[in-house]
């Protein structure tokens, strides 16, 4: 009569733990993914009797930070809601652009004497 083996046993029937026995672990796999960067893309479409009502495209870059800028991606940089100086440089091209409307409009104003230059 047999005996079914216990866990821990050499004749144990439950897989080892992932990783173990030369396997890559989640540490090395996320390691190559960073460095050599992945793409993932796909379209979904939804048609009905030959005519398109949705299309969705779907596009994921995982990549680090340095690898995206190698790459040539950095929209972050120019996002004001993602970076903080680039909401600052957007403010600073607003008000540029609102003194000068504002230039503009004094010089229209009528019954003024337009400013001389010096």
């Amino acid at each position: 009569m047999t005996t079914p083996a216990r866990f821990g046993d050499s004749g144990s029937r439950f897989p080892e733990p992932y990783g173990q026995g030369g396997g890559a672990n989640l540490a090395d796999i996320l390691e190559r993914v960073l460095d050599k960067g992945i793409v993932i893309a796909g379209d979904i479409r939804i048609n009905l009797l030959d005519i398109e009502l949705l299309t969705v495209k779907l596009r994921l870059i995982v990549a680090s930070v340095d690898k995206a800028k190698e790459m040539g991606i950095d929209w972050w940089e120019t996002d004001p809601a993602l970076s903080s100086r680039a909401r600052r440089d957007a403010l600073t091209r607003e008000n540029a652009e609102l003194r000068e409307r504002l230039a503009r409009l004094e010089e229209l104003e009528p019954g003024r004497v337009p400013k001389e230059a010096p």
